[in-house]
């Protein structure tokens, strides 16, 4: 049997459309890991959906004038549009919002509650003064009093790492109007951190492996471990699934106990789908199944503290003990892979600011592989990068543009011109051996690079063969071979040894350009699919469920979801032989150049501000 890997990627919140900061963090990373794995064979299964729980979807449901489901179904609809087509190839993305969801958290939340992890203790909830409503701990920030950076939340802060709670805040004001808020005693269920936290650090140890700043970080999570809140003050939400709280509409699970969930509840609901209920156990129930999740660096402690820690508290395996419930036994990430901040001219990507490029307008001018390429190539993947319009129009002209585009196009054009086919092979000289085994080699270099989620280093290597093969070409000089009839075989021979090499190149840029690697593939002469791409369907929320609680979904809600058939695909890791005596036709520019002038003014809808 093949390995299973799970990719679970980051919840993107319903509250608006997607920029292009959102993908480079959580988009494209995830897919690029996701198809290099399908291409080697491995049973792959990635999920996720849009996140619609939680104050900042009330708050921008309110600026709109309409209810928060309204604002959540319309949002849905354009993430799911705007992912499908940057080629993000889920087998399910799906939303919170399904009855599905709902009740996979309320069975993750009893099993830890009647295991003795989930405590109920009276704390002080911050409220906003003018509205009367709860502030989450994110929507919180002041002076943080341990290491004193300014802008640390109410639940942690960035620069020392540190746990905390509003209360703890020099000067706490509110994200959402700036004021200050009101501190009142409530009553809610918390995560008893400090009774996994012995679990915790045993699994951390074995984890070296992780990105060094996402190691880091985690460690030091566990230095200061407390009790985190895991309900809230608020009426949009899941039920608590406890006697006396499930009825009460004022009081919600916290929406970061939900979201880290759905990794769960999307493949149980992928399972459904696929007419296959017990599907998902494969990959959560089976110890040799990998999962590896994706984010940006600000989710670091839900997926490599809070997640696990739910997971070890429902199997029952912190300092409390208890029992295996309903989902059994689930596996813990083998691997957090977050990113860093994508910026704009020094700031963080921000709607609420106004520094914001999203993606819809950004694949409308210039599709899919120019935004992939960027993101794989110049993207946050271990340091906060800035992205500037003429960074971006440097990278597709001179990179994608001048090196693979061309390199495709001549060889291709002189194969058709001179042969019509891929021409038959002589002997090949020490140059043609080179490069050759030059892009052999790069499969397992490429490879190891993205086994270990290295993608910068992955995509480098890969443009190092494409620079080579176009050096290879102007050393060899085969417009010169074609006009002495003598040279006819070593023609055949340069040729047939550039068009092995485009190939392969294309094999190995797959996963970043899926796009672009189909037509390369059919400029090959080749036919069928070489690289699958997801397909958006409608369902209705049908999938039966026990629930507790009330509020809950409208049974047969109608949604999209991205999923897509990528069994069939042809793409694998390897090289692939091109066939003497394959038809090929005169190619179309595969690269689109860009105006150099879009470097110093930007876009209409993006203008580099003077």
């Amino acid at each position: 049997m093949s390995e299973s890997v799970v990719v679970n990627v980051a919840w993107p919140y319903a509250n608006g459309p997607r920029h292009i900061g959102h993908v480079a963090g959580f988009g494209v990373p995830s897919d690029v890991f996701a198809r290099y794995q399908r291409m080697r064979g491995r049973n792959v299964l990635m999920v996720s959906g849009t996140d619609e729980h939680g104050t900042p979807l009330l708050v921008q449901a309110d600026k709109e004038g309409v209810t928060v489901r309204e604002l959540a179904d319309r949002y849905n609809r354009q993430i799911v549009t705007d992912l499908a087509r940057l080629g993000l190839s889920y087998d399910l993305f799906t939303r919170t919002t399904t009855r599905n969801h709902y009740a996979v958290v309320q069975e993750l939340f009893r099993g830890l509650y009647e295991n003795g992890y989930m405590i109920k203790e009276t704390t002080m909830g911050a409220v906003s003064p003018s509205t009367g409503r709860t502030l989450p701990d994110r929507y919180i920030e002041g002076t943080c009093p341990i290491c004193g950076a300014e802008g640390a939340r109410g639940d942690q802060c960035d620069n020392c790492g540190n746990q905390l709670d509003p209360t703890d805040l020099i000067n706490p004001v509110s994200k959402i109007n700036g004021e200050t808020p009101i501190f009142v005693e409530t009553e809610h269920f918390l995560l008893d951190l400090p009774a996994v936290k012995d679990a915790l650090e045993k699994w951390l140890s074995t984890r070296e492996d992780w990105r060094p700043n996402v190691l880091k970080f985690t460690l030091n999570l566990l230095e200061d471990m407390r009790p985190r809140t895991m309900s809230r003050d608020i009426d949009w939400g899941i039920p608590i699934p406890v006697e006396g709280w499930e009825d009460n509409g004022a009081k919600k699970l916290y929406v970061w106990f939900d979201a880290v969930v759905g990794y769960l509840s999307a493949s149980i609901e992928w399972a459904y789908r696929i007419g296959r209920p017990d599907a998902w156990k494969e990959f959560w129930q089976n110890p040799q199944a990998r999962h590896y999740y994706f984010q940006g660096k600000d989710n670091i402690t839900f997926h490599a503290q809070i997640w696990p820690a739910e997971l070890l508290g429902y199997a029952g395996k912190g300092a409390k003990g208890g029992e295996l419930h309903t989902y059994g036994d689930l596996n813990l990430p083998t691997e957090v892979v977050s990113s860093e901040y994508l910026t704009m001219s020094g700031s963080k990507f921000s709607s609420s600011k106004g520094v914001v490029i999203y993606v819809k307008d950004f694949l409308a001018q210039f599709g899919p592989d120019a935004l992939r390429y960027f993101i794989a190539v110049a993207g946050p993947e271990n340091n906060d990068t800035d992205f500037t319009w003429d960074e971006f129009v440097r990278r597709i002209n001179n990179e994608l543009a001048n090196g693979w585009g061309n390199l495709v196009n001549r060889t291709v054009s002189m194969a058709h011109k001179n042969f019509g086919e891929v021409p038959t092979p002589a002997s090949l000289e020490p140059a043609d051996e080179k490069i050759l085994a030059l892009a052999e080699e790069t499969f397992a270099t490429a490879g190891q690079f993205l086994e270990s989620s290295k993608f910068k280093q992955a995509i480098s290597a890969v443009m190092h063969v494409v620079g080579e093969a176009n050096a290879y070409i102007a050393d060899q000089e085969p417009w010169k071979l074609a006009k002495d009839e003598t040279q006819r075989e070593r023609l055949a021979t340069v040729l047939w040894t550039a068009l092995q090499v485009v190939s392969d190149c294309n094999v190995m840029l797959t996963p970043f350009l899926p796009f672009t690697a189909q037509k390369v593939h059919e400029t090959l002469g080749r036919t069928g699919v070489w690289a699958a791409q997801p397909v958006i369907e409608e369902v209705l929320d049908d999938m039966p469920v026990d629930l507790v609680g009330v509020g809950l979904p409208p049974e047969n809600h109608p949604y999209p979801i991205i999923t897509g058939d990528y069994t069939k695909q042809q793409a694998v890791w390897q090289r692939v032989q091109v066939e003497p005596g394959t038809p090929l036709n005169k190619p179309k520019p595969l690269i689109t150049k860009l105006d150099p002038e879009l470097g110093e003014t930007g876009p209409e809808w993006a203008p580099v501000l003077k």
